[in-house]
């Protein structure tokens, strides 16, 4: 009985691909809607286009906050990225980078609002498939600073935040020189930091620059995102 409920699982999350929001409606292809939050400097922009494989985003360092509002990014098609069903699909990825949270010239109403708006404008018939909270590998989880992006994620995505929350830790070649491996960089973390993964079932993904090519980061992280958005049976958050 145990087992052919676990089959029957199984079977609804692999149908709901192509049944789930209206991104899905074609058998032969797969686009997923990924927002990314994060403080400034955190390397949102960056990692939005390392996941687009282009340089829609400005990207560079700064004393202060670079992103000041929202935008949507559309990847080109990757063929074959997956097979399903004896079929190869292909993948999109439409990545919406926000502003940094805080931010060093906007107040907390103007970014959670800008947020909230574009969240609707291009994901509230779609839906949103994951969330990605950006944070640098080598700056401590600790402090409200940290936490507020967190609250804002909860706040828009509602009670449900944690099934569509991820975690991508940029600058993970930082923890390598400092010879850390992943699991106990994440063993010896901040209790804030152990809680959070701990509420988003450890769903996180390090994103590493030195010795790795811009196209092996993206597949990399392109693959732990399915495996989590395949984990939420490819359910969407709706904004309205």
């Amino acid at each position: 009985m145990k087992e052919q409920l676990c089959q029957g699982m199984r079977r609804l999350c692999g149908e709901s691909i192509f049944k789930t929001g209206k991104a899905m409606t074609d058998p032969n292809k797969v686009i997923i809607n990924v927002a990314l939050f994060g403080m400034t400097q955190s390397g949102k922009s960056s990692a939005g286009n390392i996941l687009l494989g282009s340089t829609d985003f400005h990207s560079s360092f700064a004393p202060c906050s670079v992103t000041t509002c929202c935008s949507l990014g559309r990847s080109c098609h990757l063929h074959s990225f997956m097979r399903r069903g004896g079929r190869e699909v292909t993948l999109q990825v439409q990545v919406l980078d926000t502003p940094g949270y805080p931010h060093s010239t906007l107040s907390k109403k103007h970014v959670k609002q800008e947020v909230k708006e574009a969240l609707a404008h291009h994901f509230g018939q779609e839906g949103l498939h994951l969330a990605l909270l950006v944070q640098r590998a080598d700056v401590p989880f600790c402090g409200q600073e940290v936490t507020d992006p967190v609250q804002m994620i909860q706040e828009l995505l509602g009670h449900a935040w944690m099934n569509y929350t991820a975690i991508l830790f940029t600058h993970a070649e930082k923890i390598e020189e400092a010879g850390f491996t992943e699991d106990k960089y994440v063993h010896e973390a901040s209790d804030t930091l152990i809680t959070l993964l701990n509420s988003i079932q450890h769903k996180y993904i390090f994103q590493y620059k030195k010795g790795k090519s811009l196209n092996e980061q993206r597949m990399k992280i392109l693959e732990r995102i399915m495996e989590f958005i395949k984990k939420n049976c490819y359910q969407v958050l709706t904004f309205k």
